[in-house]
């Protein structure tokens, strides 16, 4: 138990107790979580302090948003649930799109927040933050629980932490009425009702009939295709991963945050080729992967008309099948599980022929040099292209680095031009497409794998969560920012008709973010050209210091919505004047 617990009665007979703030800590802590994502305030000012001081590290934000993603991509990254620790009320607010984020993303989270007593709340009587946050968060988290009584907080605990990391993961929270913290109970009964979760989230393997249909399905493809999604990357069975693909034979695309399961360099990689294979494929494993937006439902041109495809998916959630498609061959389970079935089965197995392998490579190389000569410019103000040829090159010499990445047009191009070489080193805004996680998603990557983080900006997406800079300078944190600033969000380029005030999509022309980073102690670094920005990054990652690279780009780059232009609406109808 926290050695904080206090003794009371005569000397005869002393009774030694502890409280709601030291069984919380302790619940924590046996169940394996070292890091809390927290911004100070009541009720939960003290709980943080004590946090700290019984050993666990607490980094304190400017806005319960950006903690709520730390802690969201915490839980990607460790298989653990990140949690986050907030006030009430607004401040738990404002941590429910980072709960929600988690959600949609299949990652474990939790979110503890302070609330009001319940006999305040529920007649109404109008006390300070006053709201039922358990009803609200209900309906955006895997799971929500109350603890009431001291007694049940190791209940409440491994409720939590069993339920964000069971089956698909998800974001859990956890309501703590102010008065539950001050209660106290016998130490050595706080101690027995603690609970450590045993085996959260177990193997769960498929039948051998799913397994057999699925590789009779596959090897009578021919041209199949392997789809690997953040969820390959999250089940951290990378070696199998691997496996299962190369002795498959089978090419392969990745989603973003898959990029570097296997690197980005591998023969069977397809991802310069991507509409051929979408389009061209005969059979497509999903592993990992949903057929969700990201992959336009399975449906339409970039499928192939008329479309005949087959469908294996692998999802822990029987749910999920059939979403969209027919799914062919169904693979209810875990990842590990699955392919270790898989592989089993996989002896003898025949490859693709070299006529489908063959067109794939083909294509790939020869879109790969269409793409090389626009990596290559050096064009002032620079352009998306010539810019991320740079970063390109620094991340093929760093491949520990950790890249994190979010905006419209800055996405886009990140995504498809820097390659990954190693597992979980891209994280972005992953399957909701939420703004604003850099600033939160880049601290976490610092603070949980220890390695040099590369965050790539747009303008527009650095404004969500910006004010972090000063977390990052205050924790001393190696971050380099790369803000691409091209004066405006999509472009710096609109106009308002009227002519009263600026474009609705337009800032400040060149904004000096730099010297934003500047200001908390940090350095601030303007870039007008690639070989500015180049040199400014590698001289970053090589200091460890916290740095921000105000990367200025050609106002009239980028495209609409970037690659999603789509899903925006366009009026049809003309105003008459």
């Amino acid at each position: 138990m926290a050695e904080a617990a206090v003794k009371l009665g005569s000397d005869a007979a002393q009774a030694e107790l502890t409280d709601g703030f030291h069984l919380i800590i302790d619940a924590l802590k046996l169940n394996g979580i070292e890091n809390i994502y927290h911004v100070p305030g009541i009720p939960v000012t003290d709980l943080g302090r004590m946090m700290q001081a019984e050993g666990l590290r607490v980094i304190s934000f400017r806005h319960e948003s950006n903690a709520g993603n730390a802690a969201a991509v915490a839980g990607y990254l460790t298989k653990k649930p990140g949690v986050c620790l907030t006030v009430s009320a607004p401040g738990f607010l404002n941590g429910l799109v980072a709960l929600s984020h988690a959600t949609t993303n299949c990652w474990p989270m939790i979110l503890i927040s302070g609330s009001s007593e319940r006999e305040i709340v529920d007649l109404q009587k109008g006390d300070y933050e006053e709201m039922d946050q358990l009803a609200i968060a209900k309906p955006l988290g895997k799971a929500a629980y109350r603890i009431l009584h001291a007694e049940d907080i190791g209940v409440g605990v491994a409720r939590a932490v069993r339920a964000a990391l069971s089956g698909r993961p998800g974001g859990v929270y956890l309501d703590i009425p102010a008065s539950l913290l001050g209660q106290t109970m016998d130490a050595l009964q706080g101690e027995k009702s603690l609970i450590k979760v045993v085996e959260p989230a177990p193997a769960q393997f498929p039948s051998q009939v799913a397994i057999d249909r699925a590789l009779n399905l596959l090897k009578s493809a021919k041209k199949p295709l392997i789809i690997l999604g953040k969820g390959a990357s999250y089940a951290q069975c990378d070696d199998l991963v691997k496996e299962f693909v190369e002795k498959s034979g089978i090419p392969y695309i990745a989603m973003s945050m898959a990029k570097g399961l296997l690197p980005d360099d591998h023969p069977q990689y397809a991802g310069a080729a991507r509409s051929l294979v979408l389009k061209d494929s005969d059979c497509v494993m999903l592993v990992g992967a949903r057929l969700n937006w990201l992959l336009s439902h399975g449906k339409g041109k970039q499928w192939g008309e008329p479309f005949t495809k087959k469908f294996i998916q692998i999802d822990i959630d029987p749910k999920e099948m059939d979403s969209n498609q027919p799914i062919d061959a169904p693979l209810v389970g875990d990842i590990e599980s699955v392919l270790t079935m898989m592989v089993k089965g996989m002896d003898g197995w025949k490859k693709p022929s070299e006529e489908w392998t063959g067109a794939v490579a083909a294509k790939s190389a020869e879109n790969v040099e269409k793409m090389s000569g626009k990596l290559m410019s050096n064009a002032v103000p620079m352009d998306f292209h010539g810019a991320l040829g740079r970063l390109k090159r620094i991340f093929a010499d760093n491949p520990d680095a950790v890249l994190v990445n979010e905006g419209a047009n800055t996405l886009d191009f990140a995504r498809s031009i820097i390659d990954m070489y190693k597992p979980r080193k891209r994280l972005d805004v992953g399957t909701w497409g939420v703004m604003g996680i850099g600033m939160g998603t880049a601290v976490a990557a610092a603070v949980e794998t220890g390695q040099p983080v590369v965050c790539i900006e747009g303008d527009s997406a650095f404004g969500f969560s910006g004010m972090e800079i000063e977390t990052i300078c205050r924790y001393k944190l190696p971050v380099c920012i790369v803000i691409f600033n091209n004066s405006g969000i999509y472009r710096g380029t609109d106009t308002d008709p009227t002519g009263r005030d600026p474009g609705t999509t337009v800032f400040v022309p060149e904004a000096k973010y730099d010297m934003m980073m500047e200001a908390f102690g940090g350095v601030g670094v303007t870039a007008r050209t690639p070989d500015d920005l180049e040199r400014a990054v590698r001289e970053a990652i090589a200091s460890g210091k916290p740095t921000l690279v105000n990367a200025i780009i050609d106002p009239q780059a980028g495209t609409e919505s970037g690659r999603i232009g789509n899903l925006n609406p366009q009026s049809v109808v003309q105003k008459k004047k």
